[in-house]
């Protein structure tokens, strides 16, 4: 199983291709692809019930941190909204300081935190993740993570 970050993102976006429902943000997990496929795919089972995010994309990105009961629709690699998803926890945490139970529920087959990390290293770390972060953005134990908790609400957005 490919471990990768989940950064979900909950404004329009450039990769998307159709309009969510008007009343419900998207959703978008990872980048179009077989990376967001395999993760809408463990979000609809019921695998995936966590996400984590760079706290500096929320700020390059202009956008507000995800709020308790906030709901949004999931968008798959076509830019069809197939989910509705409700946040039910967001907390921001250091790197270093990511509990095993949010690694384990991201879906993703993570057993610790140490691969977790390394996952969300490469993801993070990938040219297409940089290309949208400040110059000069580098990992380490100290940099802060929106480690967000949801639930499925409507297998149909």
């Amino acid at each position: 199983m490919r471990a990768a970050c989940s950064h979900a993102r909950r404004s329009y976006d450039r990769h998307m291709t159709t309009t969510p429902e008007p009343d419900l943000p998207p959703v978008e997990f990872a980048f179009p692809g077989p990376l967001r496929d395999q993760l809408v795919a463990a979000i609809a089972s019921g695998e995936k019930t966590s996400t984590s995010s760079l706290l500096i994309q929320y700020d390059a990105d202009d956008e507000e941190l995800p709020v308790v009961g906030s709901r949004g629709s999931v968008i798959d690699s076509d830019g069809r909204p197939v989910l509705v998803v409700e946040t039910t926890y967001v907390e921001v945490a250091r790197l270093a300081d990511v509990p095993l139970a949010h690694a384990v529920d991201e879906g993703e087959g993570f057993t610790t935190v140490a691969e977790w990390r390394a996952g969300h290293e490469g993801f993070w770390g990938s040219a297409e993740v940089l290309a949208e972060l400040p110059d000069g953005f580098a990992l380490d134990d100290d940099t802060e993570i929106v480690l967000e908790r949801f639930r499925v609400v409507d297998g149909r957005a």
